[in-house]
């Protein structure tokens, strides 16, 4: 039977039946656990000699000493190591970080020794700034500064990429009046697993809808099978699309170059942007539902809820269908 640590919830018990003046074996019997494990959570976690228990700075200081302990045990750099000394001698005859690094991780691929340890440039700068301040000196940029990441922080780097969208209010307005095919939203429909997603696009005029099973969310498989998607049609009726912000359309760049479209965003937190593409979404969940496992929905299933969707009049098309209006079969909308 694999042994599974105390949690905090037990931890509570434990701080609940010791006030109450139970005995260890008492506590261990109700817990299900030995008596072994009960009276080492107390001396560990504890205060042994004030016979004192608290739950939360228990839990706490179970924390702590994981972290140190992770904290020493993926710490390559340690004072004496062959890794460390190696890294020392390097900062000391003025090589950067980066160097080193790229240097150790040549010499483990020319020799095919996979046991040759490396360590990333970032570690390096860490190691120096937070163990040897001394080799702070050799380093190129020697001043009490912390190291930057070479493309600012991460806001910044979000800023960058929030600045490469185009915002739905800049969208060609001929867009809103829905005379003309070709017009997309899209987005993704979460599962209960929350990593299997419904990826579906909706054209504008028509309401016809495409739906694609993504095993896992990325922004690669996203970009992947929005490209498939549209690619399926000519480029007339393909002309635009808007998504929502999620980071699984971060691809979008590649998606427009591969797709021929233009890709427009809305805003953050306005889903009405969207309302196409979010009613859509809700019609879809009469088939499966919120907060059901998209683990055995197959694209089979997704291609026969879809058909339905597609092949049923809407009043908002004059009781046409979405597939007669896109294909542009029977009677026009006025």
């Amino acid at each position: 039977m694999s042994y599974t640590h105390i949690s905090l919830d037990e931890r509570q018990k434990l701080d609940a039946w010791k006030e109450a003046g139970l005995t260890q074996g008492e506590m261990a019997r109700r817990l299900g656990r030995s008596v072994s494990t009960v009276g080492r959570e107390f001396a560990r976690n504890g205060e042994p000699r004030s016979n004192w228990y608290n739950a939360r700075k228990a839990d706490r200081l179970r924390h702590d000493r994981r972290r140190d302990a992770n904290r020493v045990a993926h710490a390559k750099l340690i004072a004496g190591s062959p890794l460390a000394t190696y890294v020392e001698k390097k900062i000391r005859s003025h090589w950067s970080p980066e160097q080193i690094t790229g240097r150790l991780k040549r010499e483990r691929k020319e020799t095919k020794n996979k046991h040759l340890e490396t360590v990333s440039h970032e570690r390096i700068y860490v190691w120096i700034y937070r163990e040897r301040k001394d080799l702070i000196p050799f380093l190129r940029h020697s001043k009490k500064r912390r190291y930057r990441r070479r493309n600012g922080t991460k806001q910044r780097e979000i800023r960058r990429e929030e600045a490469k969208k185009h915002r739905i209010d800049t969208r060609p307005k001929e867009i809103e009046t829905r005379k003309t095919l070709g017009h997309w939203e899209g987005d993704t429909i979460v599962g209960k697993e929350k990593t299997q997603r419904i990826l579906t696009h909706v054209e504008r005029k028509s309401r016809f809808t495409c739906a694609d099973k993504i095993e896992r969310a990325t922004a690669e498989t996203v970009h992947l099978a929005s490209v498939k998607c549209l690619m399926r049609f000519p480029k007339q009726k393909r002309r635009t699309s808007t998504y929502d912000n999620g980071v699984e359309f971060s691809e979008h760049k590649k998606t427009e170059r591969e797709a021929q479209i233009e890709i427009y965003f809305a805003y953050p937190y306005h889903s009405w942007e969207r309302g196409t593409n979010e009613n859509t979404n809700g019609l879809l969940r009469e088939f499966f539902p919120k907060g059901s496992p998209f683990k055995d929905v197959t694209q089979r299933d997704l291609d026969r809820a879809v058909k339905f969707l597609n092949t049923r009049p809407r009043k908002c098309l004059e009781y046409l269908t979405p597939n007669e209006v896109f294909y542009e079969r029977g009677c026009s909308l006025n």
